[in-house]
């Protein structure tokens, strides 16, 4: 017998930041409209940046400040380890694993990005740090001088490794750059970055990729590309993420290297609209983008739920990047493209290094100074009629 098709008038396919706060966009246009959350994960919306910053900084946040409560708040009926297997563009339907055919007005794609991994047998200290579930595992694995080998300079890499070390931890990073961060920080700038690792106790292994690992009795080992090996008693993978594409290029979608949408983050299908990591769409600013960043997630879920609810408002925010690292707090919007001309502002104890085109910035990244951002992006948007006039711009936010 078939099962019986459920209906809602919003679909939401998957259940990270934009999810959560595309429930709460829709509920501020749509107070009655029936809303639907489909998640392979086994918990509900969470703030995902907290599992590898403020749970580990802050003891007074606890983990049950990071979830959204799309039940109680918005009424929203959450389908969680369950996965959308196909999309039916024409019929309005999507088909989850369990063999559910569900039934929208709206569909809203949130599917955000899977983890990049290495070879390796299973084991449950060896873990593509991601989930609620992977802080879980890892808190445990943490503390009494165990030490947890990470292996990438990723955001999550870099923010575990230090977190992992204030928590009295014995931490390894194996990243590829030449010095930690020179990827998209200036050198002086790269190298200060790295020193503090040290400073801290980090064992540092640069220029140096990870490509598999085995079990040694109760022991992981990374073997790495330089012939040496690692021993630890856990390994945290920071790979960055692959976008997850497949469910929108199967439903014939417009995509690049991410779901194609227009400034109300429609996709080419006109029900069917896309936010968060995955969405490639035209910034106001910088031209088009695929972000993946908690700032974007949360700006672009919000925008786009309202939008599905019928306020027509494009989405016309321009993101912020930021990392916070022992003593060192920086955030930068735009392009961090160490090719293009850079000119370094030293103000108010910190730096603001602007990246030129043609002496114009395109990005723009503030080291331990807190900016008003609208001036940053100001800046980029009309910037002044010489790189010169930059000079002092952007200092700490007055309170």
């Amino acid at each position: 017998m078939d099962k019986e098709q459920r209906y809602f008038d919003y679909v939401i396919v998957g259940g990270g930041i934009a999810a959560g706060n595309a429930v709460a966009g829709i509920r501020e246009a749509d107070k009655a409209g029936t809303i639907g959350v489909i998640s392979a994960d086994s918990d509900r919306p969470y703030e995902r940046p907290a599992l590898s910053k403020k749970l580990w900084t802050d003891d007074s946040f606890t983990t049950d400040q990071i979830f959204y409560n799309v039940r109680e708040e918005h009424q929203a009926t959450l389908m969680l380890e369950t996965e959308v297997t196909s999309i039916d563009k024409e019929a309005h339907t999507v088909t989850t694993d369990t063999g559910d055919v569900v039934k929208y007005r709206k569909l809203l794609l949130v599917t955000g990005g899977k983890p990049q991994v290495i070879d390796g047998p299973e084991d449950d200290k060896v873990f593509a740090f991601r989930s609620f579930e992977d802080y879980t595992k890892l808190r445990s694995l943490s503390g009494d001088h165990q030490h947890v080998a990470v292996v990438g300079g990723s955001y999550i890499g870099t923010e575990l490794a230090a977190n992992l070390a204030l928590n009295n931890t014995k931490v390894t990073l194996i990243y590829p750059q030449n010095t930690l961060g020179d990827n998209r920080f200036p050198e002086e700038i790269a190298k200060e970055y790295e020193l503090t690792y040290v400073d801290h106790g980090i064992e540092m292994i640069s220029k140096t990729r990870a490509e598999k690992y085995t079990k040694e009795g109760d022991k992981l080992v990374l073997h790495l590309d330089n012939g040496n090996t690692v021993e630890a008693d856990s390994i945290v993978l920071g790979l960055g993420v692959a976008p997850v594409l497949d469910l929108a290029k199967d439903a014939g979608l417009d995509v690049d290297d991410g779901v194609i949408v227009d400034e109300y983050l429609r996709t080419s299908d006109p029900d069917i609209y896309s936010a968060g990591d995955i969405a490639s769409y035209p910034d106001p600013i910088l031209g088009r983008q695929r972000i993946e960043h908690v700032d974007h997630a949360r700006n672009s879920g919000t925008a786009v739920g309202k939008i599905m609810a019928g306020i027509n408002e494009p989405y016309d925010h321009t993101p912020y990047f930021y990392s916070m690292i022992f003593d060192i707090s920086w955030k930068a919007i735009g392009t961090l493209d160490l090719s293009l001309d850079l000119l370094i502002d030293e103000v108010d104890g910190g730096k603001v290094v602007y990246y030129l085109k043609e002496d114009k910035p395109v990005g723009i990244l503030t080291w331990n100074v807190e900016p008003d951002l609208d001036k940053v992006r100001e800046l980029i948007d009309n910037p002044p009629a010489s790189s010169e006039l930059l000079k002092g711009a952007i200092r700490n936010q007055e309170d």
